[in-house]
């Protein structure tokens, strides 16, 4: 049996301090303020980062900007072949996105099988001028055509690796760290 272990530390709690802060400044400067814009997070970490990217906006502009939580999980494309009962956690979009300018935030991307999932729930939530895609990582290894517009950090991965963010929000210190698999 293989277990993982820490192969190093990607961003440590500074530096997604900084990186989040370079992000809000991407997003403001690309959507020329805040007007019509929100922040929709994937459950969880996206969640977590969607609330400080919001907060980094109110800092900056002091306006607000509407945040959700999208839990994608009855819209992943491998539900029917995962043995165990995958657990719902709650949607909570408490806005109109239709005409609005999405901003989707995920903490790390893939294979973005889990993006294409978060578009296709999105859609039933109404028609966004536009989606963007904010990620802290970028690990590589795309299966379906769909990039980041604000990416943290790109970080090449293995196969044998995998990308950890750990948040204060979930009793972590905040870091990212790269995982290998020990076999």
């Amino acid at each position: 049996m293989s277990e993982t272990k820490e192969k190093a530390v990607i961003l440590d709690k500074s530096a997604i301090e900084r990186t989040l802060s370079r992000i809000t400044h991407e997003i403001l400067e690309r959507n020329k303020g805040v007007e019509d814009l929100v922040f929709i997070g994937i459950r969880t970490g996206g969640v977590h980062l969607a609330r400080r990217l919001a907060n980094k906006v109110k800092e900056i502009e002091k306006k607000d900007v509407p945040v959700g939580a999208l839990d994608i999980t009855l819209y992943r494309d491998d539900l029917r072949t995962k043995r165990k009962q995958p657990s719902l956690r709650k949607t909570d979009i408490p806005f109109s996105i239709t005409d609005k300018k999405v901003v989707l935030v995920d903490d790390v991307l893939f294979t973005c099988r889990t993006i294409r999932a978060a578009l296709d729930s999105l859609m039933d939530f109404g028609r966004p001028s536009i989606i963007q895609l904010a990620v802290l990582i970028d690990r590589g290894h795309k299966e379906i055509p769909i990039r980041a517009d604000y990416v943290g950090k790109n970080i090449p991965t293995s196969q044998k690796e995998s990308v950890k963010v750990m948040l204060e929000e979930e009793g972590y210190e905040d870091s990212a760290v790269l995982l290998v698999e020990d076999s």
